[in-house]
């Protein structure tokens, strides 16, 4: 059996594997594993579906340039959740050794582990590229964040309620009456 061929017959268990990985690397991991409906849960629906275009584009050994819709599919995702860099693009690398496990438990596969140098370099530029797209998300992130505060527009989006505000207030007075009148 040739690697094309193993990577084609194990591709939905690897695919699997990697996703639920990638998922467990949420907080509300359990969720983003078991609803499948990319409109119910859309962190966990994009997530399989940029894994398996990246694997199949992985397993063809297609030009690095192919990887970066998928990737950045996944990267946008993880650019607004707080994890370090590292972290958002960890499992991206998580493919060669799940790819590496599976092939190596099947008696028939298990030769073909040593010819995974192609597959594991074209991962390695898959997770370089990972982070340049990460970083510019969050470069983008914080534009936009810069932006709101020069318009004024976080008041909108970041202040509480006026209507808390104006109880706040008559709170804040009333307790500042009261240390007044007890001095």
């Amino acid at each position: 059996m040739k690697l094309d061929q193993a990577l084609k017959n194990q591709r939905e268990k690897i695919v699997d594997q990697w996703v639920n990985y990638t998922l467990s690397t949420y907080e509300s991991s359990s969720f983003f594993k078991k609803e499948t409906d990319k409109f119910a849960n859309p962190v966990g629906g994009n997530t399989r579906e940029a894994l398996s275009a990246l694997f199949d584009l992985l397993a063809k050994n297609a030009d690095p340039q192919e990887f970066v819709v998928p990737l950045e599919q996944i990267m946008r995702i993880r650019a607004i959740q707080e994890f370090a860099a590292s972290v958002a693009v960890a499992p991206i690398h998580a493919v060669k050794h799940i790819t590496r496990e599976i092939l190596a438990k099947d008696k028939e596969m298990r030769p073909l582990v040593a010819e995974l140098y192609d597959f594991e370099f074209a991962v390695d530029l898959a997770v370089l590229a990972a982070f340049d797209l990460y970083m510019q998300c969050r470069e983008r992130l914080y534009q936009v964040r810069i932006q709101e505060i020069k318009t004024g527009n976080y008041i909108l989006t970041d202040s509480k309620c006026p209507s808390n505000a104006t109880t706040m207030l008559k709170t804040n007075i009333q307790q500042s009456i009261q240390t007044v009148e007890n001095h």
